[in-house]
């Protein structure tokens, strides 16, 4: 029987998503035994991404080596501008604004993997400005 991909989703909540200086959206997610995930923000957002940390799972869970990240958003753009390619199995990858991150405006993001190998884990964590 196939593996379903289990994404838990951590956004700010609706009352403070426009007072916050910071906002921090967390996937932590286990990809299907086909090796991808697709999980899409419940609210849109705006800003500048200035920080992604991509922290693979360790263990029986860790993703296959040089696994791909994107997070797009409702166009279709990689807010991440390629970044997130060729991921490390075992070390936690940190990405900031001198890396070229993109921005967003006013849309839903959808956090997508591919080529994670069969079950494997890991967190993603956006940071909007």
């Amino acid at each position: 029987m196939p593996t379903a991909q289990i994404v838990t989703l951590t956004e700010p909540t609706a009352n403070y998503r426009d007072l916050l200086p910071v906002q921090m959206i967390k996937w932590d997610w286990l990809c299907t035994d086909l090796g991808v995930v697709s999980s899409q923000t419940l609210s849109k957002y705006s800003g500048l991404i200035s920080k992604v940390n991509i922290i693979p799972d360790g263990g029986g869970t860790a993703p296959t080596t040089l696994y791909d990240i994107t997070i797009l958003d409702e166009g279709g753009r990689d807010i991440l501008e390629g970044n997130g390619a060729d991921c490390s199995a075992t070390a936690t990858e940190y990405l900031d604004q001198s890396d070229g991150l993109g921005n967003v405006s006013q849309s839903k993001l959808t956090l997508t993997i591919a080529a994670a190998g069969d079950a494997k884990g890991g967190i993603v964590e956006l940071y909007l400005v």
